[in-house]
Parts: C-alpha cells; structure tokens; sequence
C-alpha cells in the first residue's frame, strides 16, 4: 500500500474514562476507510483527535510530515480536512459565495472541479435554504474539498438523509475519492454506505480496536456480529 496517512499509538482520557487506547491506523492514497462501532466506542473522538480539535496523545504522519502539536489550521493548510455530524454551512448564504470564501485561504482553487463532481453547478446562485438537505450535505461536503486537500475526515456525513440521499452522497464520495486519488476516513452508522463505498473498515468498542479488515471480513467476523452488527451482517 502508498500509505499517505499514518498514526500511532492515538489516546484520549477523559478524566478517569479511557476514550481511546492506542489506536494504530494506515490509509492509503484513493483508499475509503470506514470506521465503525457502537455509540461511544470512540469514533468521532478518533476524529477530534486526529483533526487537532481536542488534545490527545500519539502520532499523526500526512503525507511524510508530522503533524502531532500541530493546530487544527496548520493541519487544514497542511492538507487534511474535516467535515463534522452538523453541517457547517450558512443557511442565508449564496452557495456559490460560500464556496467562493472558502477558497480565499488556498492560492489554487479547485472550485470548478468540485462544483460541478458534486452536482451543485447549477445552483450555485441560491441559497443553501432554498436547496434540498441532500444539497446541502453536499455543499458541506463541497466546502471540505477546497483547496485539494491531501486526506478527507468526513464524521457521519449521511446524518439526516433519506436513504436515496444517502445512496447519491456515497457514491460522490466514491468517486472523489477514487477521481483525485484522496484517501477518506468516514465514520458512519449507515452499514449500508460503509459496505457500499469502503475499501477497508476498522471496527472500535470502548475506545479499542476490535477488528479490522475489508468489509467483508469485517462482516464475518464473529466479535463484530456480537458486538455490533448482529443481524445486520
């Protein structure tokens, strides 16, 4: 594998609650890695942590360079970006404006391109209360590609879709992922998107590693169906 992520040894407490412990995790370039589990089994805190949103022990390694100390703006200009479970966009505001803001940080602008490989071309003169949630969630979406970002952390991006929805996202993601070679972590509760788009899926119980592997080991593998999937596998 041309790993283009790496981290080591990635730790949280809180106070005496051990959130994370010692998570190791490679991702390759183009590669789609689910990460799943029950609730509080860590997930969106492994993404906090990595992201440089909240403090935690290990290693961070994009691209060769160390990123652990560093803040959530270096790692963003560093080439990793992040979306969160609520959108982060401005309901008032022109898509196409928004867009255009977020590209004032980055010299080369990839705004055409990501426009027009999510959909939102034709609607980038209205604001983001006149289009649909799946739109929206797509221009969140949108918003964490500026700038051609090196790794993409995306945590719960189906949250609130309908099924179709979350059907046409997934496959955007796919595509992004496999089109500009960029290797995405997706955290997820929709088996169906982990098992539709992922390459690889890496499976956490009570801040621990529990399996890891492609979906369909994943889906086989015994700890997983009494831990987690049960009758979904």
């Amino acid at each position: 594998m041309n790993a283009l992520f790496k981290v080591h040894g990635i730790s949280k407490n809180y106070g005496g609650v051990r959130a994370l412990n010692d998570i190791d995790l490679t991702v390759g370039r183009g590669e789609i890695r689910g990460m799943i589990g029950p609730n509080g089994a860590g997930k969106s805190t492994f993404i906090d942590v990595v992201s440089g949103r909240t403090s935690g022990d290990g290693a961070v390694f994009l691209d060769g360079v160390d990123l652990s100390g560093k803040s959530i703006q270096e790692r963003r200009l560093s080439g990793m970006s992040r979306s969160f479970q609520r959108t982060s966009i401005f309901p008032e505001m022109k898509i196409g404006k928004q867009l255009g803001l977020a590209t004032y940080a980055f010299g080369d602008s990839n705004l055409m391109e990501v426009t027009e490989s999510l959909g939102l071309a034709n609607v980038l003169d209205r604001k983001a209360s006149e289009v649909g949630y799946g739109e929206q969630r797509r221009l969140d979406l949108a918003l964490t590609l500026i700038g051609k970002p090196k790794i993409l952390l995306l945590d719960e991006p189906a949250a609130g879709l309908s099924h179709e929805d979350s059907m046409v996202l997934a496959d955007h993601v796919m595509k992004i992922a496999k089109h500009m070679n960029v290797p995405v972590i997706i955290v997820e509760h929709d088996m169906d998107i982990i098992f539709r788009i992922c390459d690889s899926v890496t499976v956490l119980e009570t801040g621990k590693k529990l399996a890891e592997g492609t979906p369909d080991e994943v889906r086989q593998n015994p700890a997983v169906k009494s831990a987690y999937l049960g009758s979904m596998a």
